[in-house]
């Protein structure tokens, strides 16, 4: 009699737990990295707000991947945007078991730590970082959904000569792979304008005193800096400060809105011009406005650069996963090469190299202390 009541026990309690066990959701775990400490944190956490945004539209939809109904979970890092740090996290993420990776923000981070992704076949789709050698590399889990640097470096030089009549040209890069490779790029594509000094600083550095002093001598017309707007917002300011009357202009390191409260009065109107690795032609503006009106709505702030960016990286993860039936990053790796996702900043589709198709650029300048859109270039 005892043990036919234990056995029913037994039964009930299983019978109790059974269906919850059934239909408990899968976890898929999306790593996401940033530089959420340091100078660069307010861009590190516009990034980190965009992550958030894509896994609670995901959640909200309730998908259902190998027929099981999932959930998607950020597993959050900050890499403070140092290479060495970036490295540290990376491994962290493998630790953890992640089934994705969206990021980092900078090419100086996210080089080292995508072979630390790649040895352990985890996807990693970047929505920022510009430097070419990233998806160079061979290796097949790196991707992409801006343009690199040989377009948007290229670009600017090209816009600088033929549009805004550069004839003399300083340039100053930071030192990190984001600020030399842009600067370089811009250099091949100034083409019939005279370089008339190189410098160099570094991504923490606030006196700019000797380099500017040794730009001035040489009168040029347009200043372009490689880096982050917590550095060239300084060298604006110092810049106007030291009497140099040169335009000022920067890839999409400093193309944030918060560039007019680091640089001040010096971001005049028709100063700065820059572009962001990415944009939407008029056809599709209207999602991007909505995506913003969200995000504000939300954060009770304005996007400051890559939201959206990290939002469609995050939802272009989760439709391979969806594609290919598994969120197993073996078997969904495949599905993301020959991806198509519709997102807010376009459609997204790569190369063999992991690029994005058709990547474009937009140009933007700063008019009452505004960041303006001027125009999008495919």
């Amino acid at each position: 009699m005892q043990t036919k009541f234990i056995a029913g026990a037994i039964a009930i309690a299983f019978a109790a737990v059974g269906p919850s066990v059934a239909s408990a959701q899968e976890v898929i775990k999306i790593g996401h990295v940033g530089p959420i400490s340091g100078p660069q944190a307010h861009l590190g956490k516009d990034e980190e707000n965009g992550a958030n945004m894509a896994v609670a539209d995901l959640n909200a939809k309730g998908i259902k991947i190998g027929g099981k109904p999932v959930k998607f979970e950020l597993v959050l890092e900050d890499d403070g945007a140092d290479p060495k740090q970036g490295t540290t996290v990376a491994q962290k993420l493998v630790d953890a078991k992640v089934n994705g990776v969206v990021g980092h923000l900078n090419s100086g981070t996210t080089v080292p730590a995508s072979r630390i992704y790649y040895n352990a076949g985890i996807p990693q789709v970047s929505p920022a970082s510009t430097n070419p050698v990233y998806t160079k590399q061979k290796f097949n889990t790196t991707f992409r959904v801006v343009a690199n640097d040989s377009k948007l470096g290229g670009t600017l030089g090209k816009y600088a000569v033929e549009k805004l009549g550069a004839k003399k040209i300083a340039v100053i890069d930071d030192r990190t792979a984001y600020g030399m490779g842009v600067a370089t790029e811009f250099v091949k594509g100034a083409k019939g304008a005279q370089i008339v000094d190189k410098q160099f600083t570094n991504d923490k550095a606030t006196d700019f005193n000797a380099i500017l002093t040794s730009i001035k001598a040489k009168n040029p017309d347009l200043v372009f800096f490689g880096g982050m707007d917590a550095v060239g917002g300084p060298l604006l300011r110092q810049m106007k400060a030291l009497g140099i009357k040169a335009k000022f202009m920067g890839g999409d390191g400093v193309c944030t809105d918060a560039l007019p409260r680091l640089a001040g009065t010096a971001a005049a109107d028709g100063v700065v011009y820059c572009a962001e690795a990415g944009g939407v032609p008029p056809e599709l503006q209207k999602n991007m406005d909505d995506f913003r009106a969200r995000y504000k709505k939300q954060y009770n702030q304005e996007v400051q650069l890559y939201a959206p960016y990290v939002y469609d990286s995050v939802m272009t993860l989760a439709q391979a996963m969806q594609d290919a039936n598994s969120a197993d990053p073996k078997k969904y790796l495949p599905f993301l090469k020959k991806v198509k996702y519709q997102g807010v900043t376009g459609l997204i589709t790569f190369d063999e190299f992991g690029d994005i198709n058709n990547g474009s650029l937009t140009l933007f300048t700063y008019k009452g202390g505004k960041k303006t859109k001027m125009e999008v270039l495919k």
